[in-house]
This record gives structure tokens, C-alpha cells and sequence, in this order.
């Protein structure tokens, strides 16, 4: 079983509370990174969310990089939390796993990974129907897994997949819709 899962209507504090982790995370790693993002429903302004930043860097190869990011991560509170079923991007918990208020997934930059993160929000971002769907579809799934964060992040698969399938065919079929189409490079 895992964490239990709380949620909170939308905080405006949040984007403020990734800004300051942004800049103490670009300090510790310096050039390794070649962006950061703050992804996850924190980053949407409007959705409720469990109150945890998400925290996405990139940086050009996980097998160059990752081993030179651990030890200082580690000296601002991260622990690298080895998960099998992550396989282009790493994670990191800031603190104890439950209670913990910020996570940090490492990827590299144009991955897959990165462009479904960033699809996710950006989709949401615009479009605030959606988002309150899903908003309501994880109050749902947080009653029925209130003890077990694992199973409730299990259970948004299919509706985040689905989303993400939603942007890309927006992206690809609107040429005006910059804030998606960056995902897709010509």
C-alpha cells in the first residue's frame, strides 16, 4: 500500500513554491540541466491537486548525468527512489515519501517523458473543461483509495493517456496553437 492520498483545492503559493526549488536545484546542478519545468496539476493554475510540486529537469543523458545529480540533490533533501517502471526519467523524493511536498523527476530533454509531462499541462492549462474533469475524476479515485496513493496514481493512467492523446492531435491539427505545437518540432 502506499501514501495516503490527500487533496487540496489549488493553491496560487505553488507556483512560487517551485520557483524558489527551481533556483536552488539549477545552483546545485549547474550546466547539467537544459530545462526545468514545473509539470504536474500544481502547475495548473485552478486545479486542485495533492499538494506536491513536480519538478521536471532535463538534462542530455541520464547515463552521463543521473551519477553526477545524485549527490547534490541528496545535499538539498532529495533521495533518488529507484522505480522499475520509469524507464526514461528518474525520480526523487524531497524528504520522507509521505509526507513529502516536492518531487523531482530527471529526463532527458526530448524524450518521451518530457513531451507527454509537458502535453499534460499545457493541455490542461488551456483547456480548463478538461481539467476540472480530471479534477473531479481524482476526487473520485481519492475516496476509493484514500490509503494508497500507488493504486490512485494507477487508477489516472487511462485518463492522462487519454489526454495526451487529446494534445497531440490538437497540436498536429491546429497550427495556431503554439503553446502545444512546441512539443513537435518541425
Amino acid at each position: 500500500m502506499g501514501a495516503t492520498v490527500v487533496l487540496a483545492e489549488y493553491d496560487p503559493h505553488w507556483p512560487k513554491r517551485y520557483e524558489y526549488e527551481k533556483n536552488r536545484i539549477l545552483h546545485a546542478l549547474g550546466e547539467r540541466v537544459i530545462a526545468i519545468e514545473h509539470i504536474g496539476s500544481t502547475a495548473v493554475p485552478g486545479l486542485g491537486a495533492k499538494p506536491i510540486i513536480d519538478i521536471m529537469v532535463a538534462v542530455r543523458s541520464l547515463e552521463h548525468d543521473l551519477p553526477a545529480c545524485i549527490e547534490p540533490l541528496r545535499r538539498l533533501g532529495y533521495e533518488h527512489v529507484e522505480r522499475a517502471d520509469f524507464t526514461d526519467s528518474c525520480f526523487f523524493c524531497h524528504g520522507v515519501w509521505g509526507p513529502s511536498t516536492r518531487h523531482l523527476h530527471i529526463t532527458e530533454y526530448g524524450s518521451a517523458f518530457w513531451h507527454e509531462k509537458l502535453l499534460f499541462r499545457d493541455f490542461l492549462r488551456l483547456h480548463t473543461d478538461t481539467a476540472a474533469e480530471y479534477f473531479a475524476l481524482k476526487r473520485s479515485l481519492a475516496a476509493q483509495h484514500a490509503t494508497n496513493r500507488t493504486a490512485y496514481t494507477d487508477a489516472k493512467g487511462s485518463y492522462i493517456k487519454s489526454v495526451v492523446n487529446r494534445a497531440r492531435s490538437t497540436a498536429l491539427a491546429s497550427s495556431n496553437n503554439a503553446q502545444l505545437e512546441r512539443h513537435f518540432p518541425k
